[in-house]
């Protein structure tokens, strides 16, 4: 078997070069593509439950609940002042929170996958939720960004594993699919928490990327998980249901983990 050579310094100074190793390390393909969104009929419908199932989640532990007191820019409703008053069910910014999460939903799910302004876009949600970018007083360890993609994992492989309208063949290679999606999505927040760049004597180009990343967000307010751009292009802003058939859902792990990351900001 032959061996591929992998530049060491553009993995971290390339976004596409590393992003298209960690698909080719990982598996994730065309095919993989395919069965998340041959999916969408049975999951589609299963988005309100996993996004309650997760605040849920959230909600239980004060550590993480507590990213959800502070008000995401553009949010003029009532605020809760305390974890006691907090509710996942009746708090006006959660229940704007859940409404914008539909959005982010379409947005990963009819964006081209291939195209440079959406991978920058992915790099952004990740990047946003550490000190390098973003409202400095809501900053989300990574431990509990680890955590959350554990559970949403379980998750997602649970509802797959028990949906009888998919054949066995369909849930495996689906719940596979999305598993190697989370990898990938992970990495693109991990990235921002350990110091490979650092470490491998390279000076990361913070001003460039973030002026990069801004752009690929500007059109939705300045954040990656505002929507409704009049600029965007239509390849964006619809859904070509005959190549996309996730048109009312986006990929389910990504769903799951912007229920958490809503907490963060919303409406940059």
């Amino acid at each position: 078997m032959s061996i591929e050579h992998i530049e060491n310094t553009k993995l971290f100074t390339d976004l596409q070069y590393r992003f298209s190793y960690v698909c080719k390390f990982v598996g994730f393909g065309e095919e993989d593509i395919k069965y998340i969104h041959d999916s969408a009929s049975v999951l589609a419908p299963l988005v309100p439950t996993i996004v309650d199932r997760v605040y849920v989640k959230l909600f239980s532990f004060d550590i993480t609940k507590k990213v959800f007191l502070v008000r995401n820019d553009k949010f003029e409703g009532k605020m809760e002042t305390s974890l006691d008053e907090l509710s996942d069910t009746k708090s006006e910014q959660i229940k704007f929170r859940k409404d914008m999460l539909s959005k982010y939903l379409v947005k990963l799910v009819t964006a081209d996958y291939s195209s440079k302004g959406f991978l920058n876009y992915l790099d952004w949600v990740g990047k946003i939720h550490t000190a390098k970018a973003g409202n400095k007083n809501i900053i989300v360890d990574y431990i509990h960004i680890n955590a959350l993609f554990g559970y949403v994992s379980d998750v997602i492989f649970e509802l797959l594993g028990s949906c009888t309208q998919l054949s066995e063949e369909q849930r495996i290679k689906t719940i596979q699919a999305f598993n190697k999606l989370l990898w990938i999505q992970n990495d693109l927040f991990a990235k921002y928490y350990v110091d490979d760049e650092a470490r491998n004597g390279i000076v990361p180009q913070d001003n460039k990327t973030e002026n990069n990343t801004r752009s690929a967000s500007s059109s939705s307010g300045g954040c990656c998980f505002a929507f409704g751009s009049s600029s965007a292009s239509s390849s964006e802003k619809t859904c070509n249901k005959s190549s996309c058939p996730l048109a009312s859902m986006m990929c389910m792990g990504l769903v799951a983990v912007g229920a958490f990351f809503l907490g963060k900001y919303f409406g940059m």
